[in-house]
């Protein structure tokens, strides 16, 4: 190998021979620092390179481009060629091998820099990464208050007023923050001013940003960011107002009020869902999220997506069946096209065909009812009832069929309450008809007491049950 001291106008000067060689690359080794060359390739790349023995075996390590290196020793812009492949050749005296101390470098590099990065995620950044990773495990109503509650605002309101925008979420002003930004001290002065504000969406903001805060810290890739004590259960107890136990139920004399204030609601679906509702002692979101292919109006029985163990199939009773049925011809009956503007006869026209869900929303970005809360209040305003929700429906429902003195475990199977005995739970599962038995039982005592005159027989719903 041909050795000379380099220089600067050397290395300049050196290009690949052809002919000195039967390889697409010529080597010119220096004479100071032992190892040190520079390789020539034939399409006139030119590089520093260092060749030493570990443990008898040869390795070559590129130290740079000749451009980018000086052949003394250089500053820090343009390093020494040199002294970089002396200092090569002292790791290798010391059994280093300068190949995987590089590596290792990059690699530490790499972890500093990605380690960097996990420390700046906001929780703008997480918050829709845990929502994915957690949304099977959830209904569709606790998916949508992740949502609403970390969206930040500002966008038009679809179906609202002209100029309307959407207000930020209850969690907007924690989302720029970093991860580890999110200490006791940020969090409680958030809770303290939200509780000022509205303290029950406050509290279940709090309980949704504390499994949030937990669930960080059992995944390896962003545990340790945030402090453990950051939404501390000594935190919501100082802070939030204690939940006293929801008590709005109806009373057996309230009945006929109420009916008779939601059957004169203008809107066929809500007035049919309120009566459905409070009927089947269902959860609002079970009933709204039904579909047609839920109801089967053949052996009358409904499929209602339980949020403890699936679906549960309960009873169609007649006036339900009749109520059911309004709406089903409601949904097949295509609109009424009024004559149309010309700007409007130059729109694309979209095929109509029937709504998929049983309670349906032309207004709704989902299809289906989302909220009729509204409706229901205003109802029980003119009813004179004070206070009543719609899980309060529900808590009607349990409380009231104790007039018929239906077994408990029959209005839990239908209610789709989870069994607490361990008969319930392991052994005694009610067949669909003698449910049935029972669910019309207790539809003919709430027809009665709300004064409704209804024949199922004339209505065409199958079920024997007459009340005048």
């Amino acid at each position: 190998m041909a050795r000379i001291k380099l220089t600067a106008g050397r290395v300049r000067d050196f290009a690949h021979d052809p002919s000195s060689s039967k390889f697409n690359q010529s080597f010119l080794w220096d004479t100071d620092a032992p190892g040190l060359a520079i390789r020539a390739t034939a399409n006139g790349a030119k590089s520093y390179i260092y060749q030493g023995k570990l443990d008898g075996k040869a390795i070559r390590i590129t130290i740079g481009d000749v451009k980018s290196w000086d052949i003394e020793t250089g500053n820090y812009e343009r390093p020494g060629a040199r002294e970089r492949a002396r200092q090569l050749q002292t790791m290798i005296d010391q059994g280093i091998d300068p190949r995987q101390a590089h590596a290792d470098q990059i690699a530490l590099v790499d972890a500093n820099r990605k380690e960097a990065e996990r420390q700046d995620m906001t929780v703008a950044e997480l918050w829709p990464i845990y929502t994915e990773a957690r949304r099977h495990k959830w209904s569709a109503r606790h998916l949508l208050d992740h949502e609403n509650f970390a969206d930040l605002g500002g966008r038009p309101v679809i179906h609202g007023k002209k100029g309307q925008k959407k207000e930020p979420g209850i969690l907007s002003e924690l989302l720029p923050l970093r991860l580890s930004d999110i200490t006791k001290e940020r969090v409680k002065a958030w809770l303290r001013d939200e509780t000022a504000k509205r303290p029950t969406q406050a509290a279940l903001a709090f309980r949704l940003l504390r499994a949030f805060l937990n669930w960080c810290n059992d995944t390896p890739s962003y545990a340790g960011l945030s402090g453990v004590d950051a939404c501390s259960a000594r935190m919501a107890k100082e802070n939030l107002q204690k939940q006293k136990p929801k008590t709005d139920c109806l009373q057996r004399e309230q009945l006929p009020a109420w009916f008779t204030a939601v059957r004169q609601i203008k809107n066929p679906v809500i007035a049919n869902y309120l009566q459905v509702l409070l009927l089947t002692g269902a959860r609002r979101e079970e009933l709204a999220g039904m579909k047609w292919t839920d109801v089967d109006f053949q052996w009358n029985s409904l499929t209602i997506g339980d949020k403890v163990e699936g679906d549960r199939i309960i009873p169609m009773t007649p006036y339900v069946h009749s109520l059911l049925s309004e709406l089903k011809r409601i949904n097949n009956t295509p609109p009424v096209v009024k004559k149309l503007r010309a700007r409007d006869e130059a729109r694309p026209k979209v095929p109509w065909k029937p709504s998929e869900w049983v309670f349906s929303s032309a207004a709704a970005e989902s299809g289906r009812l989302q909220d009729p809360s509204v409706q229901h209040r205003k109802a029980c305003a003119v009813a004179g009832i004070e206070g009543m929700t719609l899980h309060g429906l529900r808590r009607s429902f349990k409380t009231l069929t104790g007039w018929v003195e239906c077994p408990a475990g029959v209005v839990a199977q239908i209610q789709g309450h989870k069994p607490s005995a361990t008969a319930e739970k392991h052994y005694e599962r009610r067949p669909l008809d003698m449910l049935r038995m029972w669910h019309v039982k207790i539809e003919a005592w709430f027809l009665g007491q709300a004064g409704i005159k209804f024949s199922a027989e004339k209505k065409g719903a199958k079920g024997v049950h007459s009340v005048k």
